[in-house]
């Protein structure tokens, strides 16, 4: 009987496929669930102790993504607003599907190896909406999704006039979703690798602060693995939100001219807060700095005076990965055994 030969050595250096975020090997979705866990168990013991809080800026879309990971952060956030404006230019009033966004949430969960937190707005609808939002965002390869309270069609937290849903119905929702989630492998890492469920109250704009906590409170009852009481309008009232809910994760939204007060991240982690999301800050940078841009295009004609301000063209294709694509490239064109 003839026996197997022993396969040939593949004509690539160690390694090389894994540099190529997107297309080779990477964190399987569980690692990054697993990371994602860890991170919000290190800010759920008490940030002002001196634990470094972990800061989430958004992307609105792959280039974005990959910017926040190339900076150093350790995850990044979809924001819902961000993808509104800029993926479809449309304000932030709920127009964009589960279906739409389940899309872009897959291209960015693959452009990048850090957990990736989706904002999945209501879920799109009651619990069994929610349920099916959680499988659909799990298949995209999130790591963590945020739910909120508000009735459909929903708005931006920092706009006015929300209205929500009762607090035992968003109950029941977050029950549900967590429900839905895939189950804990058991590996061993003490943090698990479930779906990361945080559940977004816009209570303090419709009912005052004293409602927001009290949600914040049942919502963790539920099963929330974290908690987001959005536009907390001063200092004080930020203080009450970590005095009264700490021992959960607590999510502060930084809107650059919103209506929490801006702080640093130290001073939010003082204040209870184990995470601190700039959802839109990269997305209003960019906004700015393609204004001028193309002003100055309009005004002057070219573009070679102002280069010192643009990403050079190495930074762009170091940025997506192009010489190790071209090794890999060069790699692939040779056959099995051949390398050495």
């Amino acid at each position: 009987m003839e026996e197997f030969a022993v396969p040939h050595t593949p004509p690539w250096e160690p390694g090389l496929l894994s540099s190529l975020t997107g297309v080779g090997p990477g964190p399987s979705a569980r690692d990054k669930r697993a990371a994602l866990r860890a991170a919000l168990a290190a800010a759920a013991s008490r940030p002002g102790g001196g634990i470094e809080p972990l800061v989430l800026p958004g992307a609105t879309d792959a280039l974005g993504a990959r910017l926040v990971e190339e900076a150093g952060f350790a995850a990044v956030y979809a924001t819902g607003a961000g993808l509104a404006n800029a993926g479809f230019g449309l304000p932030d009033i709920g127009l964009i599907s589960l279906a739409e966004v389940a899309d872009h949430a897959g291209r960015l969960a693959e452009a990048t190896r850090i957990p990736l937190v989706c904002d999945a707005d209501t879920g799109y609808g009651g619990p069994l909406s929610a349920m099916r939002t959680v499988r659909l965002l799990e298949r995209a390869g999130v790591a963590g999704i945020q739910l909120e309270d508000q009735e459909m069609p929903k708005r931006c937290g920092h706009f006015d006039a929300h209205t929500l849903i009762p607090s035992g119905h968003m109950q029941t929702k977050i029950a549900a979703a967590c429900e839905a989630r895939g189950a804990d492998t058991g590996t061993g890492t003490g943090t698990g690798d479930r779906l990361v469920i945080i559940a977004r109250t816009d209570a303090r704009s419709a009912h005052g602060i004293d409602e927001a906590i009290e949600r914040g409170r049942a919502y963790a009852e539920a099963g929330a693995d974290a908690l987001f009481i959005e536009a907390p309008r001063t200092v004080d009232e930020l203080a009450l939100v970590g005095c009264e809910l700490a021992g959960v994760p607590l999510i502060v939204n930084v809107v650059e001219g919103g209506k929490t007060p801006q702080l640093d991240v130290a001073a939010y982690a003082e204040l209870g807060f184990g995470v601190v999301l700039f959802a839109n800050y990269l997305m209003r940078s960019m906004h700015l700095a393609g204004r001028e841009a193309l002003a100055h295009l309009r005004e002057h004609g070219e573009t070679a005076s102002r280069a010192d301000r643009m990403a050079t063209w190495s930074q762009r294709q170091n940025l997506f990965h192009l010489p190790e694509f071209s090794a890999a490239e060069s790699a692939l064109d040779r056959e099995l055994g051949s390398i050495g």
